[in-house]
C-alpha cells in the first residue's frame, strides 16, 4: 500500500498548541536535540523525509548529543529484575550492543532487509537490543506475548512466514514441538545461560560479534513491525506498521500523551507483545531522549509495583486499568513514591471510581489514552487538560477522530456511533499500513473516508470522547442500547466489587438482558449472596439509568482476560448464549 502524506493538510488537524512552559522544572529542549530538529516538518515548512530509520536518525543522534555532554546523565535504558540485578545503558552503549546483535541477525542467521523475525521474550534487556538491531538491519520484528501456547506459536510462524525466532528456555520446548510444521523457519535463537540442541545461543553469539555495522537505508513506508491483534474475537490478524507509523510519528505528534524531557524516567508495565510496549517503552520516550525503565515483573503484583515506585526515580507510569484497579485495593500508608508525577492508563476504559481512589491515595490524576493496535494512540488526556471522569480525552495530533454512523456520516455531539479516524484523502502517518495477506479485512476496516475502529462512543461539545463499548459488546434490551462500561463503572463503585464484566444474556421477554460477572473484594466473600445481589442491583439503579441494572449477577473467582489484560467479554457472552 502506497502512503501519501501532506503536512499542511495534517497541520490543520492540530487544534491544540503545546503550552510554552517548562516541564518538571526543565526548560524546553534545546535546538540541538533530536525532537527540535524536525520543527520545520511539524510546521509544514518541509516535506516528510522520503527515507527514515529510527536507529540512525533518532537513537544515534541522541548518542552524539550525549557524547557532546548536552544530555542529562540519565541512562537511556534501565532494567531491574527486582532481586538486586540491574542493567543500565547509555544511548552510546545501546548503539554499541545493538550493532553486535544486528551482525548476529545478518551475518550468523543470514537475515536480510525485509525478512521477518518472531521475538517472544519477557521483559528482559535482550528484547530491547533485538528491537534496535532489527531497525538497523531493516528486519521486520514480530513481537509475541510470553504466555503463548504451542498452537499460538505455530499459527504465528505459519501466517507470518518468519524465517527466524528468538525466545527463552520457557517457550523453546513449545517451539520445538511445532517447528517441523513451519517450512519457512530456518534459525532458532535462545536467550539462555545454557545451550539447547538445535538452537543458537543468542547471548554467546552477540557478545563475540563485532560492533561494526552500517545501518541500512529504509524508506519511511517500509515495514518495521507486525503485531498480531489480541484476538478477543476471531483469529488474530497481522497488523503491519512502518518506519513512519511507529518511528517518525512521535516526531510529528507534538508532546501530548507523554510530554517527556531527557531528564524523565518512564515505566510502562505493558507486556512486550503489545503495541503499547513499543509506543511507551521504545519509540515515544526515546524521541525525547528519556530514560526507559523496565522491571522484569514475572507476575504483576501490587507489592512489586508499589515498592518499585518507592525505590526508583520514576516520573511517569503507564499501565492498563487492571493495574490501577489492583493497586487501589492496597493500603498506601507505608509507601512513599520517590518521584512519580504523571500516570497514564490505556487498553480499555478506566472506571471513574478507580480514578478517584488513586487520586485520594496518591494525589495524582490518571490520564487516559485510547488507541488500537492499528492506530497507536488516537485520543488522550494530556497534561494540563481538564479531566472529565469517564472520558478518554481529545483527538491526538495527526488524527481527525469523529463519531460516525453506519454510512460514515459524522454524527453531532452527544450522539452515539462508531469511533472512526479520517483516512481519506490523506492517510494519517500513525495509521497501520495493512492487514498482511488479508486485503478483504483491510478493505472492511474502511468505511467511506474513515478507518472504523469497531468501538462505539460519543463526543461532547468540547471534543472529549467517551468509550461506550465494542460494537459487538453493546446490549440491546427491550429496545434500549446499553454499553457494558457504564454498568461496570456503576458496579465498581460498590465496596463489594473488586472487578466486574457485563455482557448480554438471553431473555425470553426482553430478547436479552444485562448480566454482570463479579469478582468480590475479599471482605465480602462470606456475605449472603442473594442479599448482596439485590444490594448491587439497587446500587446500579441509583447510580445510572434504572433500565441498565443487571438483572442477572454471577459471582466468579476471576474474569477471563487476553494476555494484554483486556477482559474477554466475548468469551463470557458466548458462555451465556451457549455458543
Amino acid at each position: 500500500m502506497k502512503l501519501s502524506f501532506k503536512l499542511p493538510v495534517l497541520r490543520s488537524l492540530w487544534t491544540l498548541k503545546p503550552p510554552n512552559r517548562s516541564f518538571h522544572g526543565h526548560p524546553r529542549l534545546l535546538a540541538s536535540d533530536v525532537y527540535s530538529q524536525y520543527e520545520s516538518v511539524r510546521r509544514g515548512e518541509q516535506e516528510i523525509p522520503k527515507y527514515f530509520n529510527f536507529a540512525s536518525d533518532v537513537l544515534d543522534k541522541w548518542s552524539e548529543i550525549e557524547k557532546a555532554g548536552k544530555r542529562p546523565s540519565n541512562p537511556a535504558f534501565w532494567w531491574t529484575n527486582g532481586k538486586g540485578e540491574e542493567v543500565k545503558w547509555s544511548f552510546e552503549e545501546l548503539g554499541f550492543l545493538s550493532r553486535k546483535v544486528a551482525n548476529v541477525l545478518t551475518i550468523v542467521c543470514g537475515l536480510q532487509k525485509g525478512d521477518r523475525i518472531v521475538v517472544i521474550l519477557p521483559r528482559v534487556p535482550e528484547w530491547w537490543l533485538v528491537n534496535v538491531a532489527c531497525m538497523r538491519a531493516g528486519i521486520v520484528l514480530i513481537p509475541g506475548i510470553s504466555q503463548l501456547s504451542a498452537k499460538d506459536i505455530l499459527y504465528r510462524l505459519q501466517a507470518s512466514k518468519a524465517t527466524c525466532i528468538i525466545t527463552d528456555d520457557t517457550l523453546a520446548p513449545a517451539v520445538d514441538s511445532v517447528a517441523s510444521e513451519c517450512q519457512f523457519l530456518k534459525t532458532k535463537l535462545i536467550v539462555s545461560k545454557g545451550n539447547r540442541e538445535g538452537w543458537l545461543n543468542f547471548t554467546d553469539l552477540y557478545k563475540n560479534q563485532s560492533a561494526d555495522h552500517s545501518c541500512v537505508k529504509t524508506r519511511i513506508q517500509d515495514s518495521m513491525s507486525i503485531f498480531f491483534t489480541s484476538g478477543t474475537t476471531g483469529s488474530p490478524k497481522m497488523t503491519e506498521h512502518s518506519q513512519g507509523s511507529l518511528g517518525f510519528r512521535p516526531l510529528l505528534s507534538e508532546r501530548y500523551w507523554l510530554d517527556l524531557t531527557p531528564s524523565d524516567v518512564i515505566w510502562s508495565t505493558a507486556d512486550t507483545g503489545w503495541i503499547l510496549a513499543s509506543l511507551a517503552s521504545v519509540f515515544d520516550p526515546w524521541v525525547f531522549g528519556s530514560c526507559i525503565f523496565i522491571h522484569k515483573l514475572p507476575q504483576i503484583e501490587s507489592a512489586a509495583i508499589l515498592n518499585t515506585l518507592c525505590r526508583f526515580p520514576i516520573d511517569a507510569l503507564v499501565g492498563a486499568p487492571t493495574l490501577f484497579r489492583m493497586l487501589v485495593q492496597n493500603d498506601f500508608s507505608s509507601y512513599k513514591f520517590m518521584n512519580l508525577k504523571h500516570c497514564m492508563s490505556g487498553g480499555e476504559p478506566l472506571n471513574p471510581e478507580v480514578m478517584e481512589q488513586w487520586k485520594s491515595k496518591t494525589g495524582l490524576d490518571i490520564h487516559e489514552v485510547y488507541g488500537q493496535t492499528e492506530t497507536g494512540i488516537i485520543c488522550s488526556v494530556f497534561k494540563g487538560m481538564k479531566i472529565k471522569p469517564g472520558s478518554m480525552g481529545k483527538a491526538a495530533p495527526l488524527y481527525d477522530v469523529q463519531i460516525v454512523d453506519k454510512n460514515a456520516n459524522i454524527l453531532p455531539p452527544g450522539q452515539q456511533g462508531e469511533i472512526a479516524v479520517r483516512s481519506k484523502p490523506i492517510r494519517p502517518l500513525g495509521l497501520f499500513s495493512e492487514y498482511v495477506d488479508n486485503p478483504k479485512k483491510t478493505a472492511e476496516s474502511e468505511r467511506g473516508d474513515f478507518y472504523v475502529t469497531g468501538d462505539r462512543g460519543t463526543m461532547d461539545e468540547d471534543g472529549y470522547f467517551q468509550f461506550i463499548g465494542r460494537d459487538d459488546d453493546i446490549i440491546i434490551s427491550s429496545g434500549y442500547r446499553i454499553g457494558p462500561f457504564e454498568v461496570e463503572s456503576a458496579l465498581i463503585e460498590h465496596p463489594a466489587v473488586a472487578e466486574t464484566a457485563v455482557v448480554s444474556s438471553p431473555d425470553p421477554l426482553r430478547g436479552e438482558v444485562v448480566k454482570a460477572f463479579v469478582v468480590l473484594s475479599p471482605t465480602f466473600s462470606s456475605s449472603d449472596m442473594e442479599s448482596l445481589i439485590c444490594d448491587l442491583q439497587e446500587h446500579v439503579k441509583k447510580t445510572t439509568a434504572p433500565y441498565k441494572y443487571p438483572r442477572k449477577v454471577e459471582f466468579v473467582q476471576e474474569l477471563p482476560k487476553t494476555v494484554t489484560g483486556k477482559i474477554k467479554r466475548n468469551e463470557l457472552r458466548n458462555k451465556e448464549w451457549g455458543r
